[in-house]
């Protein structure tokens, strides 16, 4: 069974979480569905009713496999089931060989002697192996494959005698990228890991406190963006931060060696309608495909025929006007035109991997519009190349339309290893840069096009803001990880 999208990494999860609305779970409903891009493969709302006397409230969850509106369908389980004023939502991407197991769909629900626990994490725990493998010894027992659930074990295991500073424990044990959004009984709870590996953002709604993976989540239901929680920050919203309009916040062990956030956030994964780390990923991207211009321009022939530029839609269409604009900036002279159609109601193909199938596969996700390539100079702009399995099959799919000739840009540098910090990369091997020898010609030769170029790590990082000391995990471009892994992450290990 293959996925559509195989050719490129896939983002683990999306979260949301809100307290102290009305309408709590129709709130995280929306908000799910505008963080649908960041997790396709199941979802899951947890509710509270809050009890303001101190005592245990009850919670209520509904998830399932499938896409938010698929599990939600029915009106009345987001008003009826799914009762409360607080609540935390989750959309997931899991990984190979554990996409049907119901166990680690999220939030992650649990009763323990604090009271009640339910937990929606985007990230993966560099010390996984080691933290289950000493639990375990322990006498705990997992009820899933994620990483997520040592989370709630150290945070039950902890002798501390507040909730908070249970989880607050549990967080300084554990390493590598998280995003979180917890919710107990009397409170809804946000946290980043101090690298801020994973984007987190707080909101203002009608009264309430909102907290989302991207700020689009707070467009879809009319909330006002607040700030991004910090690396390293633990937010806690109760009903005194309602009162003071203003939620507590506490400091997570810092890094030594300070904040790293996921460039490839800004490449491809984030909405260019979101706002993450403090800048506008439409902006950034823009500024990817003029730099791109920059390095590697193409130069028409003749200066009465145009070339033409086309994106693969649809997360390179910021970065290819970007690229455009820069050109005729240059007076180079160039036309942006839609040459690619994409089909945006295509799920899996359950077909063969042969030869044929794949083109079939590429063909029911694209198609040319053949009158604008036709005997044109045509330039592809794409986000990034991964495998190249499905760039190669556009190429071929682009040469039936006849241009004259066909040239790659890349609003990245070449992909070489893979990702331990919450993003689903193929392997190392199979990654097309690392299996030519890092060789553009020779990838160009595999992809079959006229040229090839890639931007620059250098340019990528000009692309991107470094206000307030801010740095940029680029391991999977340059194999610098920040955070030590304590052996290689299976991807049956983890499973948001």
């Amino acid at each position: 069974m293959l996925t559509l999208d195989s050719d490129k990494p896939r983002c683990n999860c999306g979260i949301f979480g809100i307290f102290g609305h009305p309408e709590a779970s129709v709130m995280t409903y929306y908000g799910l569905h505008a963080l649908q891009h960041r997790g396709q493969e199941a979802s899951g709302i947890v509710s509270s009713e809050f009890n303001r006397s101190g005592k245990k409230g009850k919670f209520n969850v509904v998830k399932g496999i499938g896409l938010v509106s698929d599990i939600f369908k029915d009106d009345e389980t987001l008003k009826t089931v799914l009762n409360g004023t607080g609540a935390i939502g989750h959309n997931r991407y899991s990984t190979t060989g554990s996409t049907g197991n119901k166990a680690n769909i999220q939030p992650f629900m649990v009763n323990y002697k604090g009271g009640n626990l339910a937990l929606a994490h985007n990230g993966n725990l560099t010390n996984f192996h080691t933290l289950r493998e000493r639990l375990e010894s322990a006498g705990t027992i997992f009820q899933s494959t994620s990483d997520s659930e040592i989370i709630l074990h150290l945070t039950a295991r902890s002798q501390q005698q507040d909730q908070v500073l249970q989880i607050k424990e549990a967080l300084e044990a554990v390493t590598g990228a998280y995003s979180l959004v917890i919710l107990t009984d009397t409170s809804l709870i946000a946290a980043r890991d101090p690298h801020g590996f994973r984007p987190l953002s707080l909101g203002r709604l009608d009264g309430s406190f909102v907290v989302a993976s991207e700020t689009c989540a707070f467009d879809i239901i009319g909330a006002e963006f607040v700030r991004d929680v910090e690396p390293g920050e633990l937010l806690i919203v109760d009903q005194e931060a309602i009162v003071q309009n203003a939620p507590r916040s506490l400091r997570i062990s810092a890094s030594k060696s300070g904040c790293h956030q996921c460039i490839f956030e800004y490449v491809y994964f984030s909405r260019p309608d979101s706002r993450i780390f403090g800048e506008s990923v439409d902006r950034v991207r823009r500024k990817l495909g003029k730099l791109l211009a920059e390095e590697s321009p193409i130069v028409p022939e003749s200066p009465d025929d145009p070339v033409i530029v086309i994106s693969v839609p649809d997360s390179s269409n910021t970065a290819t006007l970007g690229f455009v604009s820069q050109n005729v900036k240059k007076n180079v002279k160039s036309r942006l035109e839609i040459g690619l159609i994409r089909s945006h109601y295509v799920g899996r193909t359950f077909i063969q991997p042969i030869q044929h199938d794949r083109e079939l596969k590429v063909k029911t996700k694209f198609n040319t519009v053949k009158g604008v390539l036709k005997d044109r100079v045509v330039v592809i702009v794409d986000d990034s190349i991964v495998r190249g399995t499905t760039s190669k099959q556009l190429v071929k799919l682009i040469r039936e339309a006849e241009p004259r000739e066909i040239h790659f840009r890349v609003s990245s540098p070449p992909i070489k290893f893979p990702c331990h910090y919450g993003m689903d990369f193929p392997s190392r091997e199979e990654l097309i840069a690392n299996r030519l020898d890092q060789d553009i010609e020779a990838i160009r030769q595999e992809l079959g096009v006229d040229s090839l170029a890639y931007l620059s790590l250098d340019k990528l990082l000009e692309s991107v803001p470094h206000e307030s000391g801010s740095n940029y995990c680029t391991a999977c471009f340059s194999g610098q990880y920040p955070v030590p892994i304590d052996r290689e992450v299976s991807k049956d290990a983890h499973d948001e």
